[in-house]
């Protein structure tokens, strides 16, 4: 018998695609994501520093909140340091938390990204009902606070129900991050259409690689690094999208920052002598550079 499948896309071999370029003629796109999250006290999901004890799990709790408190603001100077773009992947409780983090990044012109309501939560064991009303929640709030709706969404804990493209299509969302498939956007069939789905790290990802491995500061740097050079290389065959997911509460402590900055320095550094080869540059631009040029080219 035939394994069920989730009928959203069809098999397609990256080498077998037809060829592209980002604007200028570049082949790498390439987009930070910085995870702006906000838990609950006492209850509900979280990442744990520690095996966490009964609640309230103030450790667990306390070193989540440093991300918020400290750690965004160490990384908020080191992306202004290094004149680099920045996707902001919002939990919608933030803005009844510290407003005043996503303020600063909005005033760098940043993409804000939909990143549902809180990580203390998944969407995908909510009724179909109850999860459109969290998207279209999440969704109000950010259009309220950025005077736009927000394009694009990661679930927390990269959650998706049987129907999630469904819904986030039918929310007027034109790109999602929760799949790390391919190195390339692609198409995923709707019920009433299709959304785009745009590559997202779970490897080079700091809770999987930190907080799930405990891959040293080191390590992870040396990981950002070898991606960017390796995903160079082959953009010479396909353009490529480079997404590197970051968490403050992570890589906003100080010995990792210092190890973060030597690998972003890196990057920017190549990006700015081979212009032609490296976009820096949002998820968003990347889904309407799709949208707007390339609909029909891609898989």
């Amino acid at each position: 018998m035939p394994l069920t499948h989730h009928e959203r896309y069809s098999y397609s071999a990256i080498t077998q695609r037809a060829d592209y370029r980002w604007p200028g003629g570049r082949r790498l796109a390439v987009y930070i994501a910085l995870n702006l999250e906000h838990f609950a006290f006492g209850e509900g999901l979280g990442a744990e520093l520690a095996p966490g004890g009964p609640q309230p799990d103030v450790l667990n709790y306390a070193w989540r909140d440093y991300g918020n408190r400290v750690g965004v603001w160490r990384l908020l100077e080191l992306f202004e340091q290094l004149e680099l773009p920045v996707a902001l992947l919002v939990n919608s409780a933030i803005y009844d938390y510290c407003p005043e983090v996503v303020a600063a990044f909005r005033d760098r012109n940043d993409e804000i990204v939909a990143h549902g309501r809180t990580n203390s939560e998944r969407q995908s064991i909510l009724s179909e009902a109850n999860e459109a009303a969290l998207i279209a929640e999440t969704t109000h709030i950010l259009a309220n606070h950025e005077g736009q709706p927000p394009q694009g969404w990661l679930g927390p804990w990269i959650a998706q129900s049987i129907v999630t493209p469904d819904l986030l299509q039918e929310a007027g969302y034109t790109y999602m991050l929760d799949w790390c498939q391919d190195d390339q956007p692609i198409w995923f069939k709707t019920r009433h259409g299709r959304i785009l789905s745009v590559p997202y790290p779970q490897e080079v990802n700091d809770i999987p690689a930190i907080a799930v491995r405990r891959v040293s500061a080191k390590d992870f740097a040396e990981m950002v690094i070898d991606n960017f050079d390796e995903m160079l290389e082959q953009s010479h065959q396909q353009p490529l999208v480079y997404g590197i997911a970051l968490h403050p509460y992570l890589v906003g402590q100080p010995f990792r920052l210092r190890h973060l900055r030597r690998a972003l320095q890196h990057i920017a550094t190549v990006a700015h002598n081979q212009p032609n080869r490296v976009w820096l540059t949002h998820p968003g631009a990347i889904a309407a550079h799709i949208l707007n040029e390339l609909a029909d080219t891609i898989p």
